[in-house]
């Protein structure tokens, strides 16, 4: 699970003043109050969008403000209420008033909406404060200030994609190519102490969320390694991308490391084992005949996705196919629901 944080002032719209005017006519020396009420201020509204996935659009935008109402005007003419503000964020973003570090509403729910800050009410013209007994008020009042927040965002994001294998099979220099982020690389054993997301960027806008697993080892479903902590990350995405070494340092043999992780997702969990599955074989650039490559599909008999993670190639293809599975595996949940 990804957590991501923002802080930002939402700011509803203020109400418009009332108006204080009289009929000014020809034949009617002594026209009534014709002042009309000033319009409604413009709500705050937050909305769980499920195009988006991060709390990155907030990053350079920290003032949020809806439109106040406008004044009321003569003729009875009250003013026009200003227009609502609608926020949009990914399903998962908790919402805290960061004055009082209250929790103000979880997004849990894909499409769901909620007010946060409520316009102010619009000022009273003069003509609703005639009586009978007084019968050319020069009162009017002013419009109401919109409610104001001071708001901490936070995105229990749940990755599209998430990488696994063994220590060093290039998952940190994986994510790095195909995103911005930043993981450290070296050549030890566990390089990734905790998992690191990324937004693969592909053309038109379209992107998704991958998330670099810390290398899995045998055991790890009993918390061996660095645990089944991070299987549960594994759990929570849409995809699996299986990443084997086809030269691993210690010699040891490409199809029987992907089967000791395959053991120990399906200890873990039947659910986690059955998820959709991509298994990529990386540095491809080490074996250019594509011999080892090769030797692996027929081993494992299921389909291989040659890559260089360091060179590169094959990149582009990975993530254009990541990407259309990610969008068949959303529409389906989207129709399920």
């Amino acid at each position: 699970m990804f957590i991501d944080e923002a802080k930002i002032t939402a700011k509803a719209g203020d109400g418009g003043n009332g108006c204080m005017s009289f009929r000014r006519e020809k034949c009617i020396p002594k026209g009534g109050p014709d002042g009309g009420d000033g319009g409604k201020g413009g709500d705050v509204y937050f909305f769980a969008d499920t195009n988006l996935d991060t709390l990155t659009d907030f990053t350079g935008k920290h003032n949020w403000k809806a439109q106040s109402g406008k004044a009321g005007q003569g003729s009875n003419m009250s003013g026009a209420n200003g227009e609502d503000l609608i926020i949009r964020v990914p399903p998962g973003t908790l919402i805290y008033d960061e004055e009082l570090e209250l929790p103000l509403k979880d997004m849990n729910k894909p499409g769901e909406k909620v007010i946060i800050c409520q316009g102010g009410r619009g000022g009273r013209g003069n003509k609703s404060f005639a009586t009978s007994t007084s019968q050319a008020p020069r009162t009017t009042t002013p419009g109401q200030e919109g409610q104001f927040r001071k708001l901490r965002l936070e995105l229990k994001l749940i990755a599209d994609v998430g990488l696994v294998g063994m220590p060093n099979a290039g998952k940190s220099t994986l994510i790095s190519r195909c995103s911005d982020a930043h993981p450290k690389i070296a050549d030890y054993p566990f390089t990734t102490l905790e998992p690191v997301l990324g937004i693969a960027k592909l053309s038109d806008d379209r992107r998704f969320v991958l998330a670099d697993i810390p290398g899995l080892i045998e055991g790890a479903h009993k918390g061996v390694g660095l645990g089944f902590e991070f299987l549960r990350h594994i759990e929570r995405t849409r995809i699996i991308v299986h990443i084997l070494d086809i030269m691993p340092p210690d010699g040891s043999d490409p199809a029987a490391n992907y089967k000791k992780i395959r053991k120990e997702l399906e200890k873990y969990s039947k659910e986690l084992a059955g998820k959709e599955e991509v298994i990529v074989a990386n540095k491809i650039d080490l074996d250019p005949e594509g011999k080892i490559a090769q030797k692996l599909k027929k081993k494992l008999k299921k389909e291989i996705y040659p890559i260089s993670a360091v060179a590169g190639t094959g990149i582009k293809n990975l993530t254009e196919l990541l990407w259309k599975k990610v969008r068949e595996i959303k529409s389906t949940e989207t129709a399920a629901e």
